[in-house]
């Protein structure tokens, strides 16, 4: 059962908000994987760089599969449908602080469940919609790249403490949608058409929504939050994924210098940070508050929603892909097996030599204290003997 509640409006910023509260629900486990990214400079406004490599964009290949499904829509236009234009998702840290965020957000920006809700964001004379997730994507209706970019620019950056731990490179994510007023709200190919939306179970959207001024129908508004939601999480895994791919291509020299000679040929300090890398990759997709081949339980309750979203992320193979990341931590986990024993045998050595040289300091200290006193006490009445036999010829 869900309620919405409407927040009190702050004093200093004159800002509706929106919270969605639910039930305390089992949280499912969590696992994750890749999508496309791209050159992420210091400052995100920069534009990325003229015939910079990008990495293959492994959700968008999924979607030519189903590419096909949207040439009906597409190569038919008619009088009650709008133009197609885009809907781009950029990841650029592993998380937001949406509290921390509120006061660089314009006054008509909503908190709604995971995100805050920006209904209108000008953006070189025309508007686009904004949906800003806690997961450290930012997801854009109606405006491509730049416009998000943009955004980050103007009003992420504004404040160091909003994107925590920022991504050497951003994720993105691209799909496509038109508003037709006689189709039904759906996922269809690679396209998105916002139409007629199914009724809702629980879920209502208040009346101080209905007032703000928005790029797109408030009829859909619960539609487009279930479609940004799917594309945000597959951003997120996304930078999970490519963090794990890092780690991975950074010791895919172990498993042959080993076979090789018996030897990681990395330094006992580089071994122990390789450890403390994998250690926080493993605590990053478990501890993300996010389990990206579940859905969400936001959903299940409202079966419409659940639908959308569930058509998303089936469309980007998030299951597959979250299969296909398990393989890769079971292996890291093995990884780090060997590296904790590496790292043990490398300490019980140097244990090993410390102790023979503190034995050996030991005896040489000995003898140099002790040596005079030994030697008399050991050789002393022989050489008194000797000494006397001489004598006395």
């Amino acid at each position: 059962m869900f309620r919405l509640l409407n927040s009190s409006i702050r004093s200093n910023i004159p800002r509706s908000t929106l919270r969605i509260r639910q039930g305390s629900l089992q949280q499912a486990p969590r696992f994750a994987y890749h999508s496309s990214s791209q050159n992420f400079a210091t400052a995100s406004s920069i534009p990325a760089k003229a015939g910079k490599y990008k990495k293959p964009n492994k959700s968008a290949t999924a979607l030519k599969r189903t590419a096909a499904e949207s040439i009906p829509i597409r190569s038919n236009p008619n009088p009650t449908r709008s133009s197609i234009k885009p809907v781009f998702t950029f990841a650029t840290a592993e998380k937001y602080n949406l509290d921390a965020l509120e006061a660089y957000l314009p006054p008509s920006a909503v908190r709604f469940e995971e995100s805050w809700y920006i209904p209108k964001w000008g953006f070189e004379g025309d508007n686009v919609e904004l949906w800003v997730f806690g997961n450290g994507s930012t997801v854009c209706w109606g405006g491509g790249e730049h416009a998000v970019r943009t955004f980050v620019s103007n009003v992420l950056d504004k404040d160091p403490f909003i994107q925590i731990d920022r991504l050497e490179e951003a994720e993105t994510e691209e799909l496509e949608y038109v508003t037709d007023p006689t189709e039904e709200t759906r996922l269809q190919g690679d396209l998105i058409i916002l139409g007629q939306q199914s009724e809702l179970s629980h879920l209502s959207i208040p009346e101080t929504l209905n007032t703000l001024e928005s790029s797109l129908p408030i009829d859909t508004l619960a539609a487009r939050y279930a479609f940004a939601h799917a594309l945000a999480r597959s951003t997120a895994l996304s930078a999970l994924e490519s963090s794990l791919d890092d780690y991975l291509s950074s010791v895919s020299r172990l498993p042959a210098a080993l076979s090789a000679n018996g030897e990681s040929g990395l330094k006992r300090r580089e071994l122990i940070q390789k450890l403390g890398q994998l250690l926080r990759l493993r605590q990053k997709l478990n501890l993300t508050g996010e389990s990206f081949d579940e859905t969400p339980d936001f959903y299940w309750t409202e079966p419409a929603l659940e639908n959308l979203f569930n058509s998303v992320s089936k469309a980007l193979e998030m299951r597959a892909r979250t299969r296909f990341v398990n393989d890769k931590i079971t292996y890291a986990a093995e990884l780090q097996s060997t590296l904790r024993e590496l790292v043990t045998e490398s300490t019980a050595h140097r244990m090993e030599l410390i102790i023979i040289i503190l034995i050996a300091v030991e005896v040489a200290v000995a003898f140099i204290r002790d040596g005079p006193e030994l030697w008399q006490a050991i050789f002393g009445d022989a050489t008194k003997q000797n000494t006397a036999h001489r004598k006395k010829h």
